[in-house]
């Protein structure tokens, strides 16, 4: 095998696992809905093998021509952190703690001492909903809205015209310092945004300040072995830079994805892991050339 490139389609699932009750997600499985609900089309999805995954209810190809299978994370938890880590050979043990009521009163207080500024917020919420209730109050009143959501994170949203990027990263710095032990998410979550009341829209700033990796990945197995490591997307901020001989911190699916398309068309020495969005991976280079089979 010359090269590999290893995709992950976020949030793609295929069906339940064994505890999901304990996460809220009974009944989950993303494949099988949208297959039943929408019908796409996937003839290059099918032809590596997704028909023969039961969950998925997409047609079978009888004549597919890739490995396919299903299987589950042992890992604890099921944030974005403990599975990327698990993909690249780490396993957690303990789950990342998650905060459904909101964080302490007494670290907020801590933390706003600390950055200097109230916060509001404190919940968890979705990312554009929060911006939609506290958007403008944020903005007007120079506080930057604090909340998270089912995974273990700590996101902090901020108008770029009140707080520059440089500025909401060292509130997120800060924050990363001071989330540890009990309190210690898997990420920090820097969400800029930029807009007028009723059309606020998140910006490219996103960032990731994630907990180091508690020990060896694949990453570092295959740096160390003398071969490029590349990151795309959030992938950097996801193992904490680490691991990583290259990165193109590309934002959303489909600037993602043309990095992804650029680094095919290169020859490297790769053990290539991009995502963040979508996931790439290569060893060894050589003339053959690999294209993507995204349908």
């Amino acid at each position: 095998m010359r090269r590999v490139f290893l995709t992950v389609l976020d949030a793609v699932g295929c069906g339940e696992l064994p505890d999901a009750a304990a996460y809220g997600d009974t009944g989950a499985n993303t494949w099988g809905h949208v297959m039943d609900t929408v019908h796409p089309d996937l003839p290059n999805f099918r032809k590596l093998g997704l028909g023969h995954i039961e969950s998925v209810h997409c047609e079978k190809d009888p004549e597919a021509t890739g490995a396919y299978g299903k299987c589950k994370e042992v890992s604890a938890g099921k944030d974005t952190t403990t599975g990327h880590w698990e993909m690249a050979g780490l396993r957690l043990d303990q789950p990342f703690p998650t905060f459904p009521q909101g964080f302490p009163e007494s670290f907020i207080s801590r933390y706003e001492e600390a950055i200097g500024h109230k916060v509001i917020g404190n919940k968890p919420a979705s990312g554009t909903a929060i911006l939609d209730e506290l958007g403008e109050v944020s903005r007007k009143n120079a506080t930057p809205i604090v909340y998270t959501s089912a995974d273990s994170v700590f996101q902090i949203a901020c108008h770029e015209d009140v707080f520059p990027r440089e500025q909401l990263y060292e509130f997120c710095r800060i924050a990363r310092q001071m989330l540890q032990g009990e309190l210690g998410v898997g990420r920090v979550i820097a969400r800029p945004y930029m807009g007028t009341e009723g059309h606020f829209v998140r910006t490219s700033g996103r960032r990731d300040f994630s907990m180091p990796p508690t020990g060896k990945t694949l990453l570092d197995v295959v740096s160390e072995a003398g071969m490029q490591s590349l990151g795309v997307g959030k992938i950097e901020d996801i193992f904490d830079h680490k691991g990583l001989t290259g990165s193109n911190h590309a934002a959303g699916n489909t600037a993602c994805l043309k990095v992804w398309l650029d680094y095919m068309d290169e020859d490297f020495n790769v053990f290539h892991q991009p995502c963040g969005y979508r996931y790439a991976v290569g060893t060894q280079a050589g003339p053959q050339r690999f294209r993507g089979c995204a349908d």
